[in-house]
């Protein structure tokens, strides 16, 4: 079979034209066939530098040029010889441009301020060719600035500026400024030819029509849920300090929020509160206020005896009460009792005793009210007095035979409850007589029984003495049937109403030999 030999070619690759970006890589290969051992050469057609590195490899050399520069823009010229006859040059044409960002906006001054000039500065990094550089400025869909750079003869890449000043209005807040960019070089095939930057035109302003809500609208009732939302107007975003009027002119420092919450609101709830706005960046504070009620029936706070509630006879004596309520309440102290004799009272959050008694003793209360209803608490007043008005009674009387049966008893007032000792003069000394649940009794009595006798009541407070004679003579004619003689005591203290017991012993019949039994002293106890 006949041997096909391939005829000597070459290749440039990319072929005949290409379009490079400034600041990229680009690498022209020469390509070759038919040639076993093909020799290159690479240069411009104006013999400058090459800008690049060559590096040739059996079948192909390559041109690399890492970065692409402005050096770069150029007809590139690649040689090949296959042996010393044959030769074969093809060219291929670098064009460069440059626009690899978007546009870069600024609007100056930072705090925008209504009614002062504004000015937009849009700037389109690196661009090459600038003379081929458009750039629109729009206001949202208006525009409001053209400008082009035909007449730039840069020869290299450059950062180039539009610069527009409008003045600022109110209307404007929130529009987009928007800068386009174009680069429409023709028979250039890259993209994008258009890069677009929009930004908000926020100014800086407030805080200003700044107010205090408060829900619900209704005037609000002790135990309401309460918001407080504090309103304003600001850019950027302001910080908020809640505050409220002490009732001594302090101010409490509340929360750093908007909205200040009372969920169970409370008649000390009530006052002025403030919203204190603040922009950081404006430097600017403005205030509000609204003064807060919280109505509803009235709580008594406190109700008290001074100097105590517990005093002794004589000695001066206020009842105080307190209560808080909106509207205020109107308060009444009085005694607390069944009957329509209330005895003393009074229109007032005190209530004075002079020179108490024990009738002064008992319960008081103090009653507020006002239109949303009232509220009752009471107190206990107790009043101490030594023992008074004691009455003794001799049974059957102080003079007795022997074998007799004497009872002795004895009512009194007395807070607290009087004790009761019961003694007999013997001989300068004194005995205590003997006690049964506070009857002293003395059996079949003799002679031995007559004497003084002392009856001691006393409580805390003080105490009062009796003194009693008993007499025994002779004996009873029929022995056999004395009847013994019961010396008893009974005394019973009360606070407000007398009661005076009687202990009636009836005659036992018993023989007991004339004399009685001395056992411990008892105290008795009333």
């Amino acid at each position: 079979l006949p041997i096909v030999v391939k005829a000597f070619e070459m290749e440039i690759i990319p072929a005949n034209r290409i379009v490079a970006q400034i600041g990229e890589t680009l690498i022209l290969t020469c390509n070759t066939t038919g040639c076993a051992s093909p020799s290159f050469s690479w240069r411009t057609q104006m013999d400058n530098p090459l800008g690049g590195t060559v590096n040739n490899h059996r079948t192909y050399s390559t041109l690399t040029m890492n970065p692409v520069s402005v050096v770069n823009s150029h007809d590139y010229l690649c040689t090949v010889f296959c042996g010393e006859q044959e030769k074969k040059e093809k060219s291929i044409k670098v064009e460069l441009y440059s626009f690899p960002s978007d546009p870069i906006i600024e609007i100056r001054p930072s705090s925008l301020v209504y009614g002062e000039r504004v000015t937009v500065i849009c700037k389109i990094p690196d661009v090459y060719p600038s003379d081929h550089l458009e750039v629109i400025l729009k206001k949202d869909e208006l525009v409001l600035h053209e400008e082009n750079f035909y007449e730039d003869d840069s020869t290299n890449t450059e950062t180039k500026t539009v610069t527009y000043s409008f003045k600022y209005t109110s209307e404007d807040i929130g529009k987009e400024i928007t800068c386009v960019a174009k680069l429409p070089i023709a028979n250039m095939d890259f993209e994008p030819k258009e890069r677009v930057t929009s930004q908000k035109l926020n100014a800086n302003f407030g805080p200003q029509n700044t107010i205090i809500t408060v829900s619900p609208d209704n005037p609000p009732m002790e135990g309401d849920s309460l918001n407080l939302t504090c309103v304003t107007e600001s850019n950027p975003s302001p910080q908020i300090i809640w505050r409220k009027h002490l009732a001594d002119e302090s101010i409490q420092h509340l929360i750093e929020n908007n909205v200040l919450s009372i969920p169970d609101a409370r008649f000390n709830d009530s006052g002025l509160y403030i919203c204190e706005v603040i922009n950081l960046v404006t430097n600017k504070t403005e205030k509000a206020t609204v003064d807060i009620v919280i109505q509803g029936a009235p709580n008594i706070a406190e109700l008290s005896i001074e100097p105590s509630a517990t005093v002794q006879e004589g000695e001066n004596v206020s009842i105080q009460c307190s209560a808080e309520s909106n509207p205020p309440p109107k308060i009444i102290l009085r005694r607390k009792a069944d009957s329509t004799d209330m005895g003393p009272y009074s229109e007032g959050r005190v209530l004075v005793l002079s020179s108490v008694t024990f009738l002064h003793g008992g319960n008081y209360e103090c009653v507020a009210e006002n239109s949303f209803g009232e509220s009752k608490s009471d107190i206990t007043l107790n009043v101490e007095f030594p023992p008074q008005n004691i009455t003794v009674l001799v049974y059957p009387s102080e003079n007795v035979k022997e074998g007799e049966n004497v009872t002795i008893t004895c009512s009194t007032y007395s807070n607290p409850p009087s004790q009761m000792v019961l003694k007999k003069v013997h001989q300068e000394k004194e005995i205590i007589l003997p006690s049964v649940n506070g009857t002293f009794i003395l059996y079949n009595v003799t002679k031995n029984d007559t004497g003084r006798y002392l009856l001691d009541v006393f409580n805390e407070v003080g105490n009062n003495i009796k003194v009693i004679e008993i007499a025994v003579v002779g004996r009873l004619e029929k022995p056999d049937q004395m009847i013994p003689l019961i010396i008893a005591f009974s005394c019973v203290a009360a606070v407000a109403v007398p009661v005076v017991a009687i202990l009636i012993y009836v005659s036992r019949k018993a023989k007991i030999n004339g004399s009685y039994s001395l056992v411990k002293a008892l105290r008795l106890k009333v």
